[in-house]
């Protein structure tokens, strides 16, 4: 439940109140999922003035739970306790409440809501009260005589009468909280819950139209005499990049390279492939859609067909296009979708690589090192002289790829065609003549992001320094998660303290 469902909810419990419908405030009171201390004090109060005192002592606890230090909350549970003739809990509580007014004459609580001062001689005369239902009459003494500091000329002669009652070791009225008064939501908050108009209504000043009383946002047509009959329709600028085509049935991927739409979406279709696979763009993303789950749309900014609502088609949906492997989204800036890089032969391997960011590649099965190098160093915009292959992230000796690697092995690995390797640079391998997988670092501060290729950590977390991205971004793996994180989160581990 909201913070403001809850105000809205006190306050409706509170006006119950004061129109004495008791049930009606019970009702809302209890229906707020989560009350806070104040809430728990006001039903504690109506259970207490309902003499429901095992409800008023559960209320009393929970208010008490959620803010230990409200005195209020001890005076009226040590009340509470009273009347169940629980006079040692009682007593207790009073204390408490006395202990919480640090020495002061009293607490006032009409800036919390509450229209109550909390007295501390009223206090000290429950425990007194409470001592000598316990037949200490001695102690109940000592704390009126103590009283008699906190005084104010209200409470004097209460407090002398309750003096003579003790020396006489008679019993004397026990001081009550007042009925029917609660904790009451702030009134800036409650007045912010009704809505208000801050534009306010706008009024005809001036129009060339007789009794022109139109005050809306769009013009009166026409306006002046032989004027058109319709708004003229403006031209479409095609500055978008594909087709236009709009999405008749739902289509759910089944793979990271599709892409989800709904009917009525519009897609800019940038390439159709052979298999009826679609490339398109929708909400800046590129991806694969069935081409006959799209349907032509002529863009027309006319009104008419502005205000005509496209319905979805009650027809059942095509069969899902077989896809051939290896076709994916094209990524290069002109837009261009070469069928090159979109389509790979069947029997080809795809090569996942990780480097600063993951790419992947398609090479022939059985390709050599040069190969195999030439295709990744490429994709990086690299020479094939300042990387290095590995089957792990570690990049050790037994990992390393070279053109001395019996290519067979590596190949091996691979599953249903797809082999995953890790990408290093070597102008970045080492620093200060010390290897990468040697540097260590220490997370200063706790780093938290919600892009994928970052990498989360937390304050004094070990990172192993895999590459340098540039001077402020580093790549590196922490807790078995590899990501690029800030500089300035880390600094580097002496060599002494590795």
């Amino acid at each position: 439940m909201s913070f403001v469902d809850t105000l809205r909810q006190w306050d409706e419990a509170v006006t119950c109140v004061d129109r004495e419908d008791l049930s009606g405030a019970f009702r809302i009171f209890l229906s707020i999922e989560e009350p806070n201390s104040k809430i728990c004090f006001d039903i504690g109060c109506l259970h207490l003035l309902n003499q429901d005192l095992d409800a008023a002592e559960k209320a009393f606890d929970c208010t008490i739970r959620k803010d230990e230090h409200m005195a209020v909350a001890f005076f009226q549970r040590g009340i509470t306790f009273y009347k169940k003739q629980r006079y040692e809990e009682s007593l207790g509580d009073f204390q408490y409440a006395f202990k919480a007014l640090r020495g002061n004459q009293l607490i006032d609580y009409k800036a919390l809501g509450l229209r109550y001062k909390l007295f501390a001689c009223d206090v000290l005369h429950n425990m007194a009260l409470a001592e000598a239902q316990l037949g200490h009459w001695e102690k109940a003494q000592e704390n009126l005589v103590k009283a008699l500091d906190y005084k104010t000329d209200a409470k004097l002669n209460a407090i002398d009468r309750a003096l003579q009652s003790t020396l006489k070791q008679k019993l004397f009225k026990l001081v009550e909280f007042p009925s029917k008064v609660l904790f009451k939501p702030n009134k800036h908050y409650v007045a912010e819950l009704e809505k208000k108009d801050y534009l306010g209504k706008a009024k005809v000043v001036a129009s060339v139209v007789p009794q022109d009383d139109f005050s809306g946002f769009a013009p009166l047509q026409p306006q002046v005499e032989d004027g058109p009959t319709c708004p003229k329709e403006p031209e479409v600028l095609r500055a978008l990049e594909g087709d236009p085509h709009t999405v008749l049935f739902e289509f759910v991927p089944e793979t990271s390279d599709e892409l989800a739409v709904v009917p009525g979406n519009i897609v800019f279709v940038l390439h159709k492939a052979a298999d009826n696979w679609a490339s398109v763009i929708f909400n800046e993303r590129r991806g694969l859609v069935p081409y006959n789950y799209l349907e032509r749309l002529e863009i027309s900014l006319a009104s008419k067909q502005k205000e005509e609502m496209r319905k979805a088609p009650s027809r059942e949906p095509p069969t899902r296009p077989e896809r051939k492997q290896g076709l994916t989204p094209s990524d290069n800036s002109s837009g261009d979708i070469k069928c090159k890089d979109a389509q790979s032969p069947d029997d080809s391997y795809i090569v996942k690589v990780h480097f600063t960011f993951n790419l992947a590649v398609s090479v022939p099965p059985g390709s050599h090192y040069a190969t195999l190098i030439e295709r990744i160093s490429k994709k990086l915009n690299l020479p094939s002289t300042a990387v290095t292959l590995s089957l792990t992230s570690d990049a050790d000796e037994q990992s390393l790829i070279s053109a001395d690697t019996e290519m067979e092995s590596v190949w091996s690995r691979a599953n249903g065609r797809r082999i995953t390797l890790w990408c290093h640079n070597k102008e970045f391998q080492q620093t200060d003549g010390k290897p990468n997988n040697d540097i260590h670092l220490v997370a200063l501060h706790s780093y938290e992001s919600s892009n994928p290729e970052d990498l989360n950590f937390h304050q004094g977390d070990t990172i192993t320094l895999l590459s340098k991205v540039n001077q402020d971004w580093f790549e590196g793996q922490c807790n078995g998660n590899t990501g690029i994180f800030p500089v300035s989160f880390v600094e580097e581990v002496p060599v002494n303290a590795q």
